[in-house]
């Protein structure tokens, strides 16, 4: 009730939109849920994270094709928007035997978007194992200074137990970004599994330090109730 006085007084305020889609969904009101994001996405057509929870509300009811068709009205209404064709390219992915349409997407995202890290970061971990040092060397000319990339490249490192080239890489990405949470977690995990105490600390004082507040991992973890930085970096 007081969130419907909002929105009657707010009713272009996007995130009044997604508390109310994720209420309806958690309350089991599909039809409802289903109202709220047309409603929410007719009056906020320009806001990316709403159009995100509308897209994550029909794949969660295994609607993919009404997903789909949101993704795509989204993309029409937020031209070469990074994290629209993100979500495009692992609703894909995540569907069995559907890489090939995936890697399709990626390349029309990459078209769209060339200098955007976080599809570059993407484009890396869905080759092979035995192609990505290739790509990540394609990733570097088109955004040489992205977090994203570098954390990615750092956890390439790691994954082949080159340690010293992993730690030069996270703290690469760090220290020209350290609010990327995500960076600080993976590099933790590394010295929880490689370092020693001295390491570890070192970590996580600097991260702590930082206090960094973004991420993808980094802001879904660290919000959930009683996680700590060492639960996030097992992440």
């Amino acid at each position: 009730e007081l969130l419907a006085q909002a929105l009657e007084k707010y009713p272009t305020f996007a995130k009044l939109w997604m508390m109310l889609i994720q209420i309806k969904q958690a309350m089991g009101l599909p039809d409802e849920a289903r109202d709220a994001y047309l409603q929410g996405t007719s009056r906020c057509p320009n806001s990316v994270p709403l159009w995100i929870v509308a897209v994550h509300f029909e794949r969660d009811s295994n609607q993919l094709t009404k997903a789909r068709s949101l993704l795509e009205k989204a993309r029409l209404k937020n031209p070469k928007d990074q994290h629209l064709w993100l979500e495009t390219i692992r609703m894909e992915a995540a569907l069995p035997d559907n890489r090939k349409l995936a890697a399709t997407r990626l390349a029309q995202a990459l078209q769209e978007c060339p200098n955007s890290g976080i599809l570059w970061s993407e484009a890396i971990l869905m080759e092979p194992r035995q192609q990505r040092k290739a790509k990540s060397v394609d990733a570097i000319k088109h955004c040489e200074n992205d977090t994203f990339v570098i954390c990615t490249i750092a956890r390439l490192f790691h994954a082949d137990r080159k340690l010293e080239k992993a730690r030069t890489w996270f703290n690469r990405a760090c220290t020209l970004n350290p609010d990327f949470g995500d960076a600080w977690a993976h590099w933790y995990r590394l010295e929880q599994q490689h370092g020693t105490d001295e390491t570890r600390a070192e970590v996580m004082k600097r991260c702590n330090d930082a206090n960094p507040r973004h991420g993808e991992v980094w802001q879904r973890v660290s919000k959930a109730a009683g996680r700590t930085f060492a639960d996030v970096g097992e992440k």
